[in-house]
């Protein structure tokens, strides 16, 4: 249902003449929408590539080269610190066994006796193997919290040698510009 308009001729050759260059200008529009979809496909081609060829490589070669080492270091001197506090809390702790074990054997027992019949007395409450144990918990907690501190000041002088090393290397590479996106 149209409703006819009466309109001058001059004023219809008007709105045809508006009316295509309306279509004109929708037609212009939609070739920069899709220029610039194109436009936008390329970027995001070219910056994948970009990644691929000079980031991907470059942060490889920064964790190979500086917290790789880092982490083997530190896995060796836990794993080191690891066996010898193994190894000094296994002998205090068999010292402290083989001294427990001589003192209820009954042998010792009637030897002590019969030297000082009073030097033996009689369990009351935590004897000097309580105590012994106790000292060696102390002692095993002390190489822990030694050996935590080791690494950790290992890996600040560690750090503090990297960035050395960083700024002798940072003067070459600004001579070569880098491409800016």
């Amino acid at each position: 249902m149209e409703v006819e308009m009466s309109l001058s001729r001059k004023r219809r050759k008007e709105l045809k003449r508006l009316r295509s260059s309306a279509g004109e200008l929708w037609g212009n529009q939609r070739d920069v929408l899709d220029t610039s979809r194109d436009v936008a496909r390329e970027a995001s081609r070219q910056l994948n590539l970009l990644t691929r060829e000079e980031v991907v490589p470059r942060v490889r070669t920064g964790y190979e080269s500086y917290v790789r080492p880092g982490v083997d270091q530190a896995r060796v001197f836990a794993r080191s610190a690891g066996d010898q506090v193994e190894r000094t809390l296994g002998s205090a702790l068999g010292s402290i066994l083989s001294i427990g074990d001589i003192a209820n054997d009954t042998r010792v027992r009637r030897a002590l006796q019969r030297v000082a019949p009073s030097a033996v007395p009689e369990k009351k409450g935590p004897g000097v193997g309580t105590y012994l144990a106790i000292g060696a918990g102390i002692v095993a907690a002390a190489g822990v919290a030694y050996a935590v501190w080791q690494t950790f000041r290992a890996d600040d002088e560690l750090w503090v040698a990297d960035e050395e090393s960083d700024g002798t290397s940072s003067s070459s590479s600004t001579s070569s510009p880098s491409p800016v996106i």
